[in-house]
């Protein structure tokens, strides 16, 4: 095999790969939040080349233009363009008031804190990294799982997240915002999932050992109808996180714990975590 073969193999398997990691990334969005996302970091590539390719351009005529060979006048005296001060000058800063601007709207606009209108009621889940695990509390419905969310589509789901350890970082690529997880404090994300299927949620802060295998998985159904089904069968389970001494149990240190779910869950659970935590 010569080398230009070997080359174009290499090319191609690169391909493959990076188009195989973006089914899981922010560039394959399924959720409202990471829809607006995606095209804001779109709208702001492109705003981007639009300074970077005539900079280049201009770099490679220059040197055309200006090499040995004596294809321009020659002006030792000259010292001022008012052409060339508007190309330099005009467009970047055109440029940096756009990139501004649109900092400015999207940021409020996509505040993880703010609520997500719909005319489906929010669900609440209540998210506390483990090591190196996730529970997620469904206080309403008075369940829990470790590893595994399961919502509706097309419903606003209202995310409390706080960390029984080291700080994490709750995220799911596909329906956008990553927010931090950390010991005794709240942090507040909203959430909705615009197409049904099934997700990787992942930590995407280090926080120790075992921190590549701290994911979880994320199921869209979708309706509520299937959700409240699967609710009823999940509070059937023999299972139960019904005491402090079997939460201590699963939050000890750990990245071997299956897909579990809670048929009931230790009442206000979540604050006591929150505010009474050991660490």
């Amino acid at each position: 095999m010569n080398k230009k073969n070997i080359f174009e193999k290499i090319i191609l398997f690169c391909g493959i790969f990076l188009l195989f990691g973006f089914r899981n990334s922010i560039f394959h969005p399924t959720g409202e939040i990471a829809i607006k996302q995606y095209r804001l970091i779109f709208m702001s590539f492109i705003a981007m080349l639009t300074l970077v390719i005539p900079v280049i351009l201009m770099t490679l005529f220059f040197v055309y233009k200006y090499r040995d060979f004596k294809m321009s006048t020659y002006k030792p005296n000259w010292s001022h363009s008012r052409k060339v001060e508007l190309m330099i000058w005009f467009f970047p800063v055109m440029i940096v008031c756009f990139l501004g601007t649109l900092a400015w709207t999207s940021s409020h606009e996509l505040d993880p804190r703010k609520k997500i209108i719909s005319i489906n009621k929010p669900i609440i889940i209540n998210v506390v990294a483990l090591d190196w695990n996730w529970l997620f509390i469904y206080p309403l419905q008075h369940i829990a799982t470790l590893n595994e969310i399961f919502i509706p589509n097309n419903t606003p789901i209202i995310f409390n997240i706080t960390s029984n350890s080291v700080m994490s970082a709750f995220f799911i690529p596909k329906l956008g915002s990553q927010i931090y997880a950390m010991n005794k404090m709240k942090s507040v994300l909203n959430l909705i999932a615009k197409f049904p299927g099934q997700y990787k949620g992942i930590s995407s802060n280090y926080n120790g050992s075992e921190f590549s295998n701290m994911k979880f998985n994320v199921i869209v159904v979708p309706n509520q109808k299937i959700f409240y089904k699967w609710v009823k069968r999940v509070q059937h389970v023999p299972y139960k996180l019904d005491t402090l001494y079997k939460f201590n149990l699963i939050s000890k240190p750990n990245s071997l714990h299956p897909i579990r779910y809670f048929s009931s869950v230790c009442p206000d659970l979540f604050n006591k975590i929150l505010y009474y935590s050991s660490r």
